[in-house]
């Protein structure tokens, strides 16, 4: 993989752990400009990177994921940020297989943040759970989402997180077939097709929320 943040103590910190852990770091770059020069020479399977990084530390690193993903896009993207931005967010979750979205405060269980690395390099799109409360937040005004029991409504939560109906039946505490059932009471509630396919499904959620916005 290859790592981009411009705090070198974090870059060093971050690389240490998950070098700790099995992965293979393969490069670490401190501007958005010599993360793609990296990319281009290593192609990694997985690349993490700030979305605010030199010289104005605006969306220079959500430039660079978006040139990656339009470059290689079966490379996996994770996009760490200091803040939930939804609308740098979501349009990045909507580019394809194989992105997350996580703040930064959310990393501190090593392993967890493995499994995450490991889900989004095998293709699985995973969001921050502030994320999808601030787009459920957002549209309150109108909310298409109040024909949502509370429990539906977390099963939604993490569904947005990437998990799949038997990751979400551990974090309840419930059967598998439980979920699959506010699972599809939650697609035919929101008027989303069930595809089958867990990053379809993410993505059907993500956008949902973010046009009835």
């Amino acid at each position: 993989m290859v790592l981009a943040d411009d705090d070198l103590l974090l870059r060093e910190s971050m690389s240490s752990l998950l070098e700790r852990v099995g992965f293979a770091v393969l490069g670490q770059a401190g501007d958005a400009s010599h993360l793609l020069t990296l990319v281009r020479e290593i192609i990694p399977d997985l690349v993490i990177v700030d979305i605010r990084m030199p010289p104005d530390h605006a969306t220079e690193g959500l430039e660079a994921a978006r040139a990656i993903r339009a470059e290689f896009p079966q490379i996996g993207i994770l996009v760490l940020s200091a803040y939930v931005e939804t609308e740098h967010a979501t349009e990045l979750l909507a580019s394809g297989r194989g992105i997350g979205y996580l703040l930064k405060s959310r990393v501190t269980d090593v392993t967890e943040f493995a499994e995450t690395l490991e889900r989004i390099a095998k293709g699985a799109s995973v969001v921050d759970p502030a994320l999808v409360h601030e787009l459920v937040a957002a549209q309150r005004r109108n909310d298409p989402l109040s024909a949502l029991s509370l429990r539906e409504r977390e099963v939604l939560s993490l569904m947005a997180e990437g998990r799949s109906n038997a990751g979400i039946a551990r974090h309840l505490w419930v059967t598998e077939g439980t979920v699959e059932k506010h699972v599809q009471h939650i697609l035919t509630k929101l008027q989303l097709p069930d595809t089958g396919d867990d990053h379809r499904r993410v993505l059907a959620v993500i956008r949902f929320l973010e046009g009835t916005g």
